[in-house]
C-alpha cells in the first residue's frame, strides 16, 4: 500500500465502502478502526459499508463505532491537546486541493464517492 507500507494498525473512518475495505485489508494484526460516519452510504441507498469479515477475524481486528456526542465532556480537553499534536508535528494535515469554481461540483460528487484523501478544499479565489 503505497500510503501504509507497514500496515495499519488504527484507521478512523468516516466513509465507509471501498476506503473502508481497502484499509481493514491493510490492517496489522489486532488492528483498530473507529467508525463515525459512512458517508459513501448517506447518497446511495443500496450501497452498505462492510469489511471482509475474513480479514476482520483472522487479523484480530476491532471495529468499534462512536457517535462524537458520546465526548462532549471532553471537547475542551480534546481541542486543547489535539492543537499541541497538530503545532507538534504528531498529527499531519493531509488536504485534497482543487481549483477554481467550475471543479466544484466534480469535487462535490468526488468528496461523497470518497475519492479523496483528506479534507476536501476547493480554491475559488486566491488569497
Amino acid at each position: 500500500m503505497r500510503y501504509c507500507p507497514d500496515g495499519i494498525d488504527m484507521y478512523f473512518d468516516n466513509v465507509g465502502a471501498e476506503m473502508q475495505e481497502a484499509a481493514v485489508a491493510n490492517m496489522n494484526t489486532f488492528g483498530r478502526v473507529a467508525v463515525c460516519g459512512v458517508i459513501s452510504e448517506y447518497t446511495d441507498s443500496g450501497r452498505r459499508a462492510a469489511p471482509h469479515m475474513l480479514d476482520v477475524v483472522c487479523k484480530r481486528i476491532t471495529i468499534q463505532g462512536f457517535l462524537t456526542a458520546d465526548y462532549l465532556n471532553i471537547y475542551p480537553e480534546f481541542i486543547s491537546t489535539m492543537a499541541n499534536y497538530l503545532h507538534d508535528g504528531k498529527i499531519k494535515v493531509l488536504e485534497d486541493i482543487s481549483y477554481g469554481v467550475e471543479n466544484v461540483p466534480s469535487a462535490f460528487i468526488g468528496l461523497f464517492r470518497g475519492y479523496n484523501i483528506g479534507k476536501k478544499i476547493v480554491e475559488i479565489a486566491d488569497n
